[in-house]
Parts: C-alpha cells; sequence; structure tokens
C-alpha cells in the first residue's frame, strides 16, 4: 500500500492509545504532532523517543514530535484526532477549538460519554463548535472498533471504522488513517458508532466479573450475546442504525473487549469478581478504564428515556452502590422468562 506522504496532522492525548494512533499516522504524514497535557511525560517522551509510561517498547520514528502546546500541536493541520478520556475532553477539546486550522476535520476516537451532559464526544464538539460560532468552519468524525493499542502498535491486523455524517469526508479520512495492517471502513453513523463503543465497555466489566466470579464461558457467551442486544436496543432509541450494531464497532469491538486479557473494562470486572474494592481498582491502574464512567452516565440516560437494559443495571449497582457480584448475577437469572 502506497504512503500517502500528507503534510501534518496532530493527535491530542499521548495515553496508549493516542501513542498508537500516532504510530499509525507516521506512516501517512510527514509529520504527527503527539500532545499531552503533563510536560514532564512530554519531556521523557522528546528525550526518550517511548513512552514507558503507557505504550512501553515501541520507538518513535523520527517524524512524531510530542508537544505540550496545543498551538504548535494543531498549527497547520487538516485532521486533528482527539484522544483524551472524556471526563477530560470538553476542557481540552474548548483550548484546542480556537485554534483549528479553517475546514478541519476532528476525528474523536474515545470511547465514553459525558456524565454531566449525556453526550457522546463528537456531540461534544458540536456543541463548542456552536458555543465558539465556529460550526461551519469545522468538520466532526469518529473512529471506532475492536483495537487495542498495543497490537496496533505492533503492526497487528487491525480493522476499526471511521464515521462521518459526510460520506465523501469519511472516505478521505479513510484514505489518512489507512495501513497495510490498519485497515479502515467508512460509514455515516456517527451516533452509531459512539454508543457501541461507549456501552461495550460496561458489557466487558460484566464479563470481567462473571470470569472473576470463576463462572465458565457459557456465562460470557450468553452475557455478550444479550449484550449485543442492550447495546442496539439503547442505539435504536437515540437514533442509531440498527445495522451498526453488527459490525466492527458494535459486535466486533465488544467481543474483543469482553474476552482479551488486555482489555481495562474486563480487567476491572476480573478484580471486582474476584472480591476486590472499585476503590482499591481504580487506585492500582495507571489508565482510565472508561467503562466505570460511562456506565454511570449511560445508566442516567436509559433511565431517563425508559430503556430496558438489566445488565447495565447490574454493573451500576456492583459499581455504585456496592452489590454483591454474585447477587447480581442471581438477580439478572431471576428476570422474568421472555421471548428472544
Amino acid at each position: 500500500m502506497k504512503k500517502q506522504n500528507l503534510s501534518k496532522t496532530a493527535v491530542i492525548g499521548a495515553g496508549s492509545w493516542g501513542t498508537a494512533l500516532s504510530l499509525v499516522l507516521a506512516s501517512n504524514y510527514d509529520t504527527v504532532a503527539l500532545w499531552g497535557h503533563k510536560r514532564s511525560d512530554i519531556a521523557k517522551l522528546q528525550s526518550e523517543r517511548e513512552n514507558k509510561k503507557y505504550l512501553s517498547g515501541f520507538i518513535l520514528p523520527e517524524n512524531i514530535h510530542p508537544v505540550s502546546n496545543l498551538g504548535d500541536a494543531v498549527k497547520g493541520c487538516d485532521i486533528v484526532t482527539m484522544v483524551v478520556p472524556s471526563h477530560g475532553f470538553r476542557e481540552v477539546y474548548r483550548n484546542v477549538a480556537p485554534l483549528l486550522e479553517e475546514k478541519c476535520c476532528v476525528v474523536s476516537a474515545v470511547k465514553g460519554i459525558e456524565i454531566s451532559s449525556l453526550m457522546t464526544m463528537s456531540q461534544v464538539i458540536d456543541d463548542i463548535n456552536k458555543e465558539l460560532q465556529i460550526a461551519k468552519r469545522i468538520r466532526t468524525a469518529v473512529l471506532s472498533g475492536p483495537s487495542f493499542a498495543k497490537e496496533v502498535a505492533q503492526n497487528l491486523p487491525t480493522a476499526v471504522t471511521i464515521g462521518c455524517s459526510d460520506i465523501d469526508t469519511a472516505k478521505y479520512l479513510q484514505k489518512c488513517f489507512v495501513t497495510p495492517t490498519f485497515r479502515v471502513y467508512a460509514a455515516t453513523d456517527v451516533i452509531g458508532l459512539e454508543i457501541s463503543a461507549a456501552l461495550k465497555n460496561i458489557v466487558a466489566i460484566g464479563a470481567g466479573i462473571c470470569d472473576g466470579l470463576g463462572y465458565g464461558m457459557n456465562t460470557r457467551a450468553a452475557l455478550i450475546t444479550r449484550g449485543i442486544a442492550e447495546l442496539t436496543r439503547f442505539g435504536v432509541a437515540v437514533g442509531a442504525d440498527r445495522e451498526t450494531f453488527f459490525g466492527l464497532s458494535g459486535i466486533g469491538d465488544l467481543m474483543l473487549t469482553c474476552t482479551g486479557d488486555l482489555s481495562r473494562n474486563r480487567s476491572v470486572g476480573l478484580k471486582l469478581g474476584q472480591g476486590i474494592k472499585l476503590e482499591q481498582i481504580i487506585e492500582e491502574m495507571d489508565m482510565v478504564a472508561e467503562g466505570v464512567k460511562t456506565t454511570r452516565s449511560v445508566y442516567g440516560l436509559a433511565q431517563k428515556l425508559n430503556i430496558d437494559m438489566p445488565i447495565l443495571e447490574q454493573v451500576y449497582e456492583i459499581l455504585y452502590n456496592n452489590k454483591d457480584c454474585s447477587k447480581a448475577v442471581e438477580d439478572l437469572l431471576k428476570r422474568e422468562l421472555k421471548i428472544e
């Protein structure tokens, strides 16, 4: 596959996923600016050329430039990829937005929902663009799919979807991100891609809980299957296309996150099932497990919209009301019998 030889792009967020995406984009761009909010971390990236804190073992090529100044990062970019945790997304993007070039496309690669507003990240982007009166000159897109950062950095074959309401923009972005080992599909169902990406983390926590309790593969298969039913039900209720949930960002990402040892959300559930308290789990983690916060925001939205989501409800009770994990599974199994 021929290198695109594009000029400059920026990745906002120097965690594991942001670093992995910068490695992907470095195959197509002359310059990739990798921004991080901690100057000390960026200084180490500049000197060591390796993100030892979040994605060790991968040397940054010369065309990746770690920076701590947002203006330096986004200057001259027609595409800026946002890869910061959902709880800090609004604050960071509010600082990014005024600095963007005319007709810049902002790609969210964040799998979460804002707790305070119950907005997806693309909705947060659009909200700030309207607030700052720059909506007409900024395009919004999302990237989603089954993609552990470490495996992407290892150049192991990976397939994802990039979505934009304008299919021509989606196709352009598709070419900007694609590499010989990073296959990209184009789509227009932005809300579906975001909802499936966010909600699968909740189901992954549930899958980890079941594994931590010592339940078998029958249990895991049942949870994944009923989990995709919940994701689809929720997504359709908020305007997503049903078919999206049976693609890469839906069942694909759900299967990966519920079964993979690299899944942070499954790891949280695994420890909960083993009897470790949530506070201790979070304290010991270096990276964010988006599903913990997403559970709270989605629970609020599901209640508001009156959507039946029994797995979500039990995960919420475990995370925020200290419900016993075994009792949660028992209550799921005792529910009224239904037709599938």
